[in-house]
């Protein structure tokens, strides 16, 4: 029975105080309880009445027996777990002469005897067994008595460890918020962090009174929570890296062709030659369909994309490839589901054109390059009833679907040929 929220649990058998005297918890009847006092009285008084009185306490109340963590066992590794539950085999053995699962009937074995030998003999014989010292086995028991099968587990399979020692919190903070400023600076060294956090933590909290660490220790330091900043790396990947949503970010949907389009620019990581016969990098523009995850167009031009080489990219959008030499006739628009008779008198072009859809963007999608906010794509999208969404500075998730296609190519195509 409850005592009410903080106190024990009444139990028969319990020492309480009640009307000015000690009285023992004889038995519990539904809301009624048995008392009886120390000189032998007996007295039934409402449960309700008794933990009501000012002067009620429980003095003697035996502690609650303890809810073992299994729980916490199954995080635990397997081999831990097995020498948990071999060392539970022999608690047993030293507490009632036999190991769990036992055949009845079955003797104990020499030196295990309850009837014979104490539990001093009992341990002392376990602990000759094991091959450890008598102190071992009873520390082992008194363990498994109060916390049972979590009391033999190695704890240093328990522990946890921080990626920053024992560093001081202030320390770790200061070394935190210099990282931080590293970002958009200028790469630099560990030496140079080191003392830019000396003196943050000196001008902070004053001299002397955060404990440092020695030099090794403080590189150590820096290195555990600079993993993956690229703090003394490449400049512009640890910005891109910083640059990274903070936690899951919500992805670009779209229920139909030309719902979504994105439109972005990059060097190619390939060399091409010219038409003079020069040698350069080229940049690559496409317009990637977030619904069908189409390539709907896509321009190749040496380093510097024009605004008007943005301009062609929309009108190939929306003009059908036509058909190439060599081709097989089943790319044909004529082999498409589109009404290729009603669309070929309104353009004569679909009787050769292949059955590469046509996809006219509702919405673009931008970045600040140049290319794009110049006046003559606008203008090309403003004529064609395209509307042009800005992504967020520095922010490629916001058109991560066409980032993702240029990593695909760099990734499956440019990597295989000859430059």
């Amino acid at each position: 029975m409850t005592a009410g929220p903080g106190r024990p649990v009444l139990r028969p058998g319990d020492w309480v105080t009640f009307d000015d005297g000690d009285h023992q918890v004889v038995a519990l009847a539904g809301t009624s309880v048995r008392l009886r006092s120390a000189a032998g009285a007996d007295s039934v008084v409402l449960a309700s009445y008794l933990m009501a009185a000012p002067d009620f306490t429980v003095t003697g109340a035996e502690p609650l027996p303890a809810v073992e963590p299994t729980g916490l066992l199954a995080t635990l590794p397997e081999a831990v777990r097995e020498a948990a539950r071999e060392w539970e085999r022999h608690m047993v053995e030293i507490e009632i002469g036999l190991p769990p699962g036992t055949a009845p009937g079955t003797p104990p074995r020499p030196g295990y005897d309850p009837a014979v030998f104490s539990l001093m003999e009992r341990m002392a014989a376990k602990a000759s067994e094991l091959g450890v010292t008598v102190r071992t086995v009873q520390s082992r028991r008194s363990r498994y008595v109060w916390q049972g099968v979590w009391g033999l587990v190695d704890q240093r399979a328990t522990q946890t460890w921080e990626a920053t020692g024992r560093a001081d919190a202030r320390l770790v903070a200061a070394v935190q918020e210099a990282l931080e400023a590293e970002t958009h600076a200028s790469t630099g060294t560990r030496s140079r962090l080191i003392r830019r956090v000396v003196k943050l933590v000196e001008a902070t909290h004053g001299e002397g009174v955060v404990p440092l660490p020695s030099q090794r220790t403080f590189y150590k330091l820096i290195d555990a929570l600079s993993t993956g900043r690229h703090t003394f790396g490449s400049a512009v990947t640890r910005r891109q890296t910083a640059n990274r949503p903070k936690g899951p970010f919500t992805p670009t949907f779209a229920d139909r062709p030309g719902e979504q389009v994105q439109i972005d620019s990059t060097p190619l990581d390939v060399m091409v030659v010219l038409d003079l016969g020069l040698t350069a990098r080229a940049d690559l523009t496409i317009a990637v369909d977030v619904a069908t995850r189409t390539i709907c167009a896509a321009v190749l031009r040496p380093v510097g994309t024009k605004a008007v080489d943005a301009s062609l990219l929309l009108a190939r959008m929306l003009v059908p490839e036509s058909m190439r030499p060599g081709w097989h006739a089943s790319l044909r628009m004529a082999a498409s589901r589109m009404p290729h008779l009603r669309l070929l008198d309104v353009d004569a072009r679909i009787e050769q054109a292949a059955a590469k859809p046509v996809i006219v963007p509702d919405v673009v999608v931008i970045d600040g390059g140049k290319v794009f906010i110049s006046e003559t794509f606008v203008r090309a999208c403003d004529r064609l009833g395209i509307s042009v969404q800005r992504a967020r500075p520095r922010t490629p998730t916001d058109k991560a679907i066409v980032e993702a296609t240029f990593s695909a190519i760099n990734t499956l195509f440019v990597q295989h040929l000859p430059a």
